[in-house]
């Protein structure tokens, strides 16, 4: 649990090795009941998602939702489009940032906020390859600062 009400089921982690995230937005999504239920088995997949406006509705591309297996004739394509529910100033907004150049909307995790499943959006401009091996490289440091800290206070 994150916070009162509010629990995770899946995070893109690839999201954060692959972008910079700039700003988050929080989004509620159009799903099925049997959609809904496959999602509180943890059994959803954000791996290779994005958003795109579509005719003035954001629309989340590639989040693989597994049929329910209790579910029978309800059960949706596990990989159709799914509409993310925003304000039309939001959508106008997002709009105009995934416009100028590097800027695509990523899908970072799902949660389930006061029984509604939200998605949290990151605007993310993508990493080069120097950048990834830097933040690689930094991760690496922070790991073996915090290991020798750790042996330190052993002896201590």
């Amino acid at each position: 649990m994150d916070k009162a009400g509010t629990k995770t089921v899946a995070t893109n982690r690839k999201a954060f090795h692959y972008y910079f995230i700039e700003d988050r937005y929080e989004a509620g999504i159009s799903l099925t009941g049997t959609e809904v239920k496959s999602i509180r088995a943890g059994r959803l997949n954000l791996k290779d998602s994005f958003c795109h406006i579509k005719d003035g509705e954001m629309i989340l591309y590639g989040m693989h939702i597994s049929p329910y297996e209790q579910g029978n004739i309800f059960n949706c394509d596990p990989l159709r489009q799914r509409k993310l529910l925003l304000h039309k100033r939001e959508i106008l907004k997002l709009g105009a940032k995934i416009q100028q150049d590097g800027y695509s909307l990523i899908p970072l995790s799902v949660y389930f906020k006061h029984a509604r499943v939200k998605v949290e959006l990151g605007l993310a401009r993508g990493k080069k390859l120097y950048d990834k091996r830097a933040s690689a490289a930094e991760r690496d440091a922070k790991r073996d600062m915090d290991r020798a800290k750790k042996s330190f206070s052993h002896w201590g």
